[in-house]
C-alpha cells in the first residue's frame, strides 16, 4: 500500500468549513490499494484416521517400528485436533457475532443519517444534495481505478462544473456534525446516504446504500465528469469508461425531473423526464420551452438505443423506480475505498 502523508490536522467533520473558504486543497496522499469489507469463514478439514494394529510377538523389526512410529503419530495428531475443536468452533462463533455486531452498528448509522438528512434537505433542496452525488462518484474512471464515491468532491467545489454545490454541502455539514457527535462517518458516505434520501423525499424509490467508505485526502483528477454539450454516443462511451451500461446512462439521467431543467414538477421524482423528452418541447418555436433540459438530455432522445429506453420508463414508472436504484447503488459504490474491520 502507498503510504499515507498528511500535512493537515484537520478534523473530517471541521474540513468543510476551511475546504469551503480556500481555494487551494489540502496536501494529502490516498491509499493506492482498495479494501473491501470485512468477510471472513472457517473452513474445517478432517483428514482419513488409518487404524492401527500392532504386531503380537516381541520380535519387532524396522518395518514394525516404523509403523508403530507412524500410528501413534496419527493418534497424536488427532488427540491435539479434537482437544482444539472447541476453540476452533468458540472462533468461529465469534467471528459471526462480531459480522452480526458490525452489521448492526452500520445500521444504526444509517438510520441515524438519515434521521439528520430529514432534518435539513427539504423537498425544495433535494436536486442540489442528488447531484452532489453525481459530481462525487462521476468522477471514476475503470482505467487505473481512479475517482469515485470517495468525497473528494469538498476539494473540488471551485471547479465551474460544480458551480452551485457549496450550499449542498453546507446543508450536509450540518446533519454531519450532529452525526459525527455520535458515529464518525465520511463524507462520502454521507453524501450516497444523503442522495438516496432526496430521492426519497421526493416520492421516489427507497435505496439502500452500504456504509464503510473511506474519503479521499486530495481531490478527483479533473475533466472526468460528462459535459453537457456532449451527444448520445460521447456520453455512451464517457459512462461506458465508468463501467455504466447505456441502460443505465438513461436510468440515472431520469434525475433531471428533479430541480429546475423544466421536466415535471421540480419537487417530485416521477418518469415525467421520459414524457418530455418524447415530445421534445425543445423544438417548438420560442418560449420557455425551448429552455428545457441541457443539451446531453435532448441528445438522448435522439439516439436509437437511449430511445428504447425511454420509451419504456416513460410507459412504465415502477420500472425506472426499480432501474434508477440499482443504478445508483452501482454508481455510489464505482470507486469507493472501504475501511475493514
Amino acid at each position: 500500500m502507498a503510504s499515507l502523508t498528511i500535512l493537515s490536522t484537520t478534523k473530517p467533520s471541521s474540513l468543510l468549513s476551511s475546504t469551503l473558504s480556500s481555494t487551494s486543497p489540502q496536501e494529502f496522499k490516498f491509499p493506492a490499494n482498495s479494501q473491501r469489507p470485512f468477510s471472513s469463514t472457517v473452513k474445517f478439514r478432517a483428514l482419513p484416521f488409518k487404524a492401527c494394529a500392532f504386531p503380537s510377538n516381541n520380535n519387532d523389526n524396522g518395518s514394525d517400528n516404523r509403523e508403530k512410529d507412524d500410528c501413534f503419530s496419527t493418534r497424536r495428531s488427532l488427540l491435539v485436533c479434537i482437544s482444539t475443536l472447541p476453540f476452533l468452533f468458540g472462533l468461529h462463533e465469534f467471528l459471526e457475532d462480531l459480522s452480526a455486531n458490525a452489521l448492526q452498528s452500520d445500521t444504526n448509522t444509517s438510520m441515524l443519517i438519515k434521521e439528520e438528512v430529514r432534518k435539513v434537505v427539504s423537498k425544495g433542496k433535494a436536486a442540489g444534495v442528488l447531484r452532489l452525488v453525481f459530481h462525487d462518484a462521476g468522477t471514476f474512471e475503470m482505467d487505473g481505478n481512479s475517482g469515485g464515491m470517495n468525497g473528494s468532491i469538498v476539494y473540488e467545489l471551485e471547479r465551474p462544473e460544480n458551480a452551485g454545490l457549496k450550499k449542498s454541502l453546507k446543508i450536509l455539514d450540518k446533519a454531519k456534525g450532529e452525526v459525527d457527535a455520535i458515529q464518525q462517518v465520511s463524507w462520502a458516505d454521507m453524501i450516497a446516504v444523503a442522495g438516496a434520501e432526496a430521492v426519497s423525499v421526493c416520492g421516489g424509490p427507497t435505496i439502500p446504500v452500504q456504509l464503510g467508505r473511506l474519503d479521499s485526502l486530495e481531490p478527483d483528477a479533473e475533466g472526468k465528469l460528462p459535459r453537457e454539450s456532449l451527444d448520445a454516443p460521447g456520453l455512451k462511451q464517457n459512462f461506458k469508461r465508468k463501467g455504466l451500461s447505456t441502460q443505465e446512462l438513461v436510468a440515472l439521467s431520469g434525475a433531471h425531473t428533479l430541480g429546475s431543467k423544466g421536466f415535471g414538477s421540480p419537487f417530485v421524482f416521477d418518469n415525467s423526464y421520459y414524457k418530455i423528452l418524447l415530445e421534445k418541447p425543445w423544438k417548438s418555436s420560442g418560449g420557455m420551452s425551448s429552455m428545457i433540459g441541457l443539451p446531453s438530455d435532448h441528445a438522448l432522445v435522439e439516439d436509437d438505443e437511449c430511445l428504447r429506453w425511454i420509451k419504456k420508463y416513460a410507459d412504465n414508472q415502477n420500472m425506472f423506480f426499480n432501474d434508477f436504484k440499482n443504478a445508483y447503488i452501482k454508481l455510489v459504490n464505482s470507486g469507493a475505498r472501504w475501511k475493514s474491520l
